[in-house]
């Protein structure tokens, strides 16, 4: 079953188990949005970096995780994980 998730930017969200952290991180363009991912978390330290995912790209997969993107502005997305 499909979870909704809506993120304003800087917004987070945990994928699972055992997975990283989504951030909406806006859009750089206006044909492009991007999701920063952050894994491997210790006291004081994390790993993150940003991936780049063109506007009309509705199905993406991060950590092994399927996800449905339903709408895209600078300020907010909407997808199904």
């Amino acid at each position: 079953m499909d979870r909704s998730v809506s993120l304003s930017v800087g917004d987070k969200h945990k994928l699972g188990l055992g997975k990283g952290l989504i951030y909406y991180a806006g859009m750089p363009s206006e044909k492009v949005f991007s999701i920063a991912q952050r894994k491997w978390e210790f006291p004081y330290q994390a790993f993150a970096w940003n991936l780049f995912f063109p506007i009309g790209q509705s199905k993406i997969r991060i950590d092994g995780v399927n996800i449905i993107v339903d709408h895209v502005t600078p300020d907010e997305i909407r997808l199904r994980v």
